[in-house]
């Protein structure tokens, strides 16, 4: 695919907005160590965050939370910081490439093109002549209780991880050789291709960035310089994480090319189906049998919580379907400061396996209840006068 096809430049040069000094921003000078770099953007964060800031001045609070957080972004890496200071904002621009003020050159302009096709095409940055390459990022599917995921756990797992191969030492090389210099790009990773007024620099195809050939590669490691293997990892649930969602650990992905760094494992949360409960959110919701009798007479009857037994009242002539709630005693969230609740939902059981005897009861029992002309039954009732005047 041509440049042309993904990009399009204007000849009518666009406005540049102004933006502020990032020391500004975060209320630091410029000689700030990281330690109040790092201070002053958390005490602003936490003023400024969408979370803490509703109502009329929302949408101006997360204006300026951007503003802070690209500040830090800047200012806490050293690379961007010391580019920053030198150049201002075009130092950090990645639009914009070149000396003080912000001036780029042809050949400046031809460097950014190429980073442009990078990203588009492997992510890739150079370093040293060679095309360093992040490491691709890993995913892992962990299964928790559902009482795991309201009080949170510190377990382990173990995952891939990659070693130095002891038999080339990390150079790929099969022992006895070692690497020689690549003939397509003399080491520098990358080649050069003409496209109209435009030079685009783009990987070497012949040593894939890396500036040199292995013409025996190791057998033990087939080139790669390491070997996998696995590794134990700390991880630390939180509590009140909900099913689906994910926990970053950084650096713990597949490591990069060339010195690239590293990818970054995402560990997905999955919750098993629980025999009583049913999570919504920070609620719980759970079926209570309840029988006939205690149903009719009403009285006090157990339920389950996650913090153990509890008792409610149920009235008299609680009907199938009836919900009681039980305020603080679902799960509280990631987000939350307070517990949800529980929703307990009567399900009034109807007999079985009956004796001669307690068949007997119930018929009597049916045929006091009839002659009481619908007073015990009033839905039943309703429903027969509706659907009489439905057939008539």
């Amino acid at each position: 695919m041509r440049p042309s096809s993904l990009f399009r430049f204007s000849e009518r040069s666009r406005p540049i907005m102004a933006q502020r000094d990032y020391y500004e921003v975060l209320g630091v000078s410029r000689t700030a160590s990281e330690e109040e770099i790092k201070k002053a953007y958390r005490k602003l964060a936490m003023k400024y965050h969408p979370d803490r800031n509703h109502g009329d001045g929302a949408k101006a609070a997360e204006a300026k939370f951007k503003e802070i957080k690209e500040a830090y972004e800047m200012l806490s890496d050293a690379q961007k910081r010391a580019a920053y200071d030198q150049y201002g904002h075009a130092g950090v621009d990645p639009n914009m490439r070149g000396g003080p003020g912000g001036a780029a050159g042809f050949g400046a302009f031809a460097d950014a093109f190429g980073d442009i096709f990078g990203d588009v095409f492997g992510g890739a940055r150079r370093s040293g002549g060679r095309q360093v390459y992040r490491g691709g990022d890993l995913s892992y599917a962990m299964e928790i209780t559902l009482e795991e995921a309201a009080e949170g756990k510190d377990t382990q797992i173990r995952i891939p991880s990659w070693d130095e191969c002891t038999a080339c030492h990390g150079s790929g090389a099969k022992p006895g050789t070692k690497p020689i210099t690549c003939t397509t790009c003399h080491g520098a990773g990358a080649v050069q291709m003409r496209q109209g007024f435009f030079s685009v620099q783009q990987t070497c195809p012949q040593c894939r960035g890396n500036g040199k050939i292995i013409p025996e590669p190791c057998p033990a490691c087939r080139g790669e310089g390491k070997v996998k293997s696995n590794k134990t990892l700390e991880v630390k649930i939180p509590a009140g994480i909900d099913d689906g969602m994910r926990i970053r650990s950084s650096g713990n992905g597949e490591p990069g090319t060339n010195g690239g760094p590293s990818g970054d494992l995402y560990i997905e949360v999955r919750i098993k189906a629980h025999d009583v409960f049913k999570r919504d959110g920070d609620d719980l919701h759970c079926v209570v049998p309840v029988t006939m009798t205690a149903a009719a007479l009403g009285g006090e009857i157990k339920v389950p919580t996650l913090k153990g037994p509890a008792t409610i009242e149920i009235p008299e002539g609680t009907q199938s379907g009836k919900q009681f709630r039980l305020r603080g005693k679902g799960i509280t969230g990631l987000r939350s400061s307070y517990p949800g609740d529980l929703y307990c939902h009567v399900r009034v059981e109807t007999p079985v396996k009956l004796t001669e005897y307690q068949r007997k009861l119930l018929k009597e029992l049916d045929e006091s209840l009839k002659n009481g002309a619908g007073k015990h039954s009033p839905a039943e009732k309703g429903w027969f006068d509706k659907a009489k005047e439905f057939f008539s």
